[in-house]
């Protein structure tokens, strides 16, 4: 507890204050954490790893203020309130997955909140070859008059609050650059050593950015590779199918399925296991073949065992053995491949 007999008087009417509006101040962090899940969800292209608010430590707010404003204020002579001249006393915080999603989510919340300033912690530290430390981007916002207007808020719902986005990398520095102690005071060599482990960061989160693209593009290429097949000539060089191949093929087959990319590259590393050779126009031409007959087996297996699971995974297994008994044959279990037979011998009667 504190020694509030030690207190200034400004202290202790921040004290009293900050007691008795706390539960409002949580009330209104939840509030704006709900409206920020509902506005990036309705977005749609950003992918958010979480949202979280807190409302900021009383003896935080005071150290805070100590720092910056007491001097100056003191100085002058002038009465003041601590209350004032915290700003964050609300603070909610962005993480997304990637560097170029931080100037979507500003350009969304300008629509639904007011924003009174903003840091870029990355420009502002970019071309200094001595700094080290958080990057990320920090918006004092307040809700909107007219949309404060549109339903009844708890009080403070409408007061600024700080809102900081960043990606999972540079929240992860973050984490550890609070830790460093005695950044001002550091010596060179271990300044140094900061600093290439800041660049690090900084070049994974640019390396996973790349990757995404480039996957994105994979996906693209595949699908017009796919295209092309319908109308290439025999002679045209095979590709070995890969995940993205087959997942462009296998959405055409199932567009109702989502797949999974762990289990996409899995399964594809499976039937590299059963067959290493086999192309991507191979792979299509059989699932073209088998669906229709697997399609029915499905209808079948699904009024025999109405609480069974027959998933796109399922169907392709099921086509890939009956396009060749022998090489796929590891694709369905002794009992599903069984039950696949009796049903296939009872059809041809």
């Amino acid at each position: 507890m504190p020694d509030t007999a030690r207190l200034t008087p400004e202290e202790a009417a921040f004290h009293a204050r900050y007691d008795s509006e706390r539960t409002s101040l949580e009330l209104a962090c939840a509030l704006h954490v709900a409206r920020l899940q509902a506005l990036l969800a309705a977005a749609g292209d950003i992918e958010i790893a979480k949202i979280e608010g807190r409302v900021k430590d009383r003896d935080e707010c005071l150290r805070k203020f100590a720092r910056k404003y007491r001097a100056a204020l003191e100085e002058s002579g002038a009465p003041y309130q601590i209350w004032e001249h915290i700003t964050d006393l609300i603070g909610v915080r962005v993480v997304c997955l990637y560097e170029d999603e931080l100037p979507k989510v500003a350009r969304i919340v300008r629509e639904y909140f007011d924003v009174i300033d903003v840091t870029d912690k990355t420009s502002a530290m970019q071309g200094t070859e001595s700094a080290f430390g958080y990057k990320g981007l920090h918006l004092d916002l307040r809700l909107k008059p007219s949309k404060a207007l549109a339903q009844p808020l708890p009080e403070h719902a409408g007061a600024p609050f700080e809102l900081q986005v960043r990606t999972i990398i540079q929240d992860a520095w973050s984490v550890l650059d609070h830790r460093i102690k005695y950044k001002k005071s550091i010596p060179p060599e271990l300044k140094r050593r900061i600093n290439v482990l800041s660049a690090l960061f900084e070049l994974a989160d640019r390396e996973f950015r790349q990757i995404r693209d480039a996957t994105e593009a994979e996906l693209r290429r595949a699908g017009e590779e796919s295209d092309e097949a319908e109308t290439a000539p025999a002679a045209s060089p095979a590709t070995q199918l890969n995940a993205f191949s087959f997942l462009r093929i296998a959405q055409h087959f199932f567009p109702e399925h989502e797949f999974d990319p762990v289990r996409v590259d899995q399964f594809v590393d499976e039937i590299h296991g059963w067959a290493p050779a086999l192309t991507r126009a191979q792979f299509n031409g059989l699932m073209r073949e088998t669906v229709g007959t697997v399609k029915r087996y499905r209808q079948h297996y699904e009024r025999v065992n109405p609480q069974g699971s027959f998933n796109a995974f399922t169907m392709v297994r099921h086509c890939l053995y009956l396009k060749d008994r022998t090489v796929f044959r590891r694709a369905l279990r002794n009992s599903a491949r069984d039950a696949f037979e009796t049903w296939l011998q009872a059809e041809t009667l």
